[in-house]
């Protein structure tokens, strides 16, 4: 293949999610099968690199200075959910079960690949604890070491001399799934979970 495809393909190759077999398919696409959308694609990422930013407030992609959701007035400002990426709240808002505000940290802590307290979005965090407005975080993190970490670092270091609530989403069993099958890890989160059953 020529040189120009090959730093294509190492390019498509880089972003989340996609293999050789997925970045070798899209660049044919847009190289040989459907050339028209090359154009449209490329004009596509020129607006959204130019018009997306992120919100000043939280860290959702924004298009103003803040996201629509903190610009909402319906919601519950006095409730902030936390979450790792901007997909993280998407997901949670396709839900429909959350009300209230979210803040993005734009990762987890990780000592062993370099990522310290400076790497995330804590700065805006502290700002919204020292407004003296929020009264309860939802820390809905991955269930996993530096998922853990980064929530203690939340309630030791920055909630610590607040009376700001910090909460956990809960972790167990999936709908429809049975205890079979299910890991430790996953047993241990359900079984901690629990609640009354009435």
């Amino acid at each position: 293949m020529t040189p120009a495809y090959e730093n294509l393909l190492n390019k498509l190759k880089q972003l989340p999610g996609l293999g050789y077999r997925s970045a070798e398919r899209i660049a044919m696409h847009l190289l040989v099968e459907k050339t028209e959308h090359l154009d449209e694609l490329l004009k596509s990422l020129e607006a959204a690199r130019s018009a997306v930013g992120r919100c000043k407030a939280c860290g959702n992609i924004a298009e103003e200075e803040v996201c629509s959701i903190c610009a909402d007035t319906r919601r519950d400002f006095s409730k902030i959910c936390v979450v790792e990426h901007v997909p993280d709240l998407m997901a949670i808002e396709r839900s429909s079960a959350w009300k209230g505000h979210y803040h993005v940290l734009h990762g987890k802590l990780s000592p062993i690949h370099g990522v310290g307290p400076e790497q995330l979005n804590f700065e805006s965090l502290c700002e919204r604890i020292k407004q003296g407005e929020v009264e309860e975080f939802v820390l809905a993190l991955s269930n996993d070491i530096e998922g853990q970490a980064t929530c203690h670092y939340i309630q030791e270091e920055l909630l610590a001399h607040t009376t700001i609530k910090a909460t956990r989403i809960g972790f167990g069993l999936p709908s429809g799934g049975g205890v079979t099958y299910a890991d430790s890890v996953t047993l241990r989160s359900a079984l901690d979970a629990r609640r009354d059953y009435q």
